[in-house]
């Protein structure tokens, strides 16, 4: 890494100078490549809680604590590049805000996005965690923060584990809903996002959604 730098590093050394240590008769590189073709991929890895990681064999506590920590510390590096007052002019725009903390969920997670007359960010609001295929959302639990915090317009948004961001029939029943509460209250519901892999669907870009 002093030689080259970090970013020509692969995974296997960047996670092997993490861990420090091999396992026995093992290098710390066949480790590390163990314990990311088991995780099947970097990909994988932040899901793993730290039981899990201790599971695999030459992990012991302070390793795998190590590697939560370092991947703990990437998430909040990236949460913390979130501009103060971000003003969305495009749902690419919205889907990349939140897609680095979203798209690695293993279950579904509702959120809304509550903005100013200016179209700033107020507050990204956590409304609901649902199983692997739904979430069950309220519109008494989406527009209560929203009043509370004098919203003028909200997005709504929520991630795919499957990693396909097609909307269900579901998701396109409770946009309806909420979009009607928010005329009811004067709040507008702009867009909303679900995050998949590495991809996002806008209701509002597809014209599901009403002007």
């Amino acid at each position: 890494m002093k030689e080259f730098g970090a970013d020509k590093l692969s995974n296997t050394e960047l996670l092997a100078i993490i861990l420090r240590t091999g396992y026995k008769n093992e290098t710390v590189i066949h480790l590390a490549e163990r314990i990311l073709y088991q995780a099947g991929g970097l990909r994988f890895l932040p899901e793993y809680t730290l039981e899990e990681l201790q599971q695999i064999k030459g992990m012991g506590l302070a390793k795998s604590v190590q590697i939560k920590a370092a991947l703990e510390l990437g998430r909040r590096i990236g949460a913390s590049l979130k501009p103060a007052n971000a003003a969305f002019t495009s749902p690419q725009e919205v889907a990349a805000f939140l897609k680095e903390e979203m798209r690695y969920y293993k279950k579904e997670y509702f959120k809304i996005i509550l903005l100013n007359t200016k179209n700033q960010v107020i507050s990204v609001e956590d409304i609901s965690v649902g199983s692997l295929n739904s979430s069950i959302v309220h519109p008494r639990e989406i527009f209560n923060p929203s009043v509370k915090k004098s919203a003028a317009a909200l997005i709504l948004v929520h991630n795919h584990p499957s990693g396909d961001p097609s909307p269900s029939r579901e998701d396109l029943e409770v946009t309806k809903r909420l979009v009607e509460g928010g005329k009811i209250l004067g709040i507008k519901v702009l867009d909303h996002i679900v995050i998949g892999e590495n991809s996002y669907f806008s209701f509002k870009e597809k014209g599901i959604m009403e002007d």
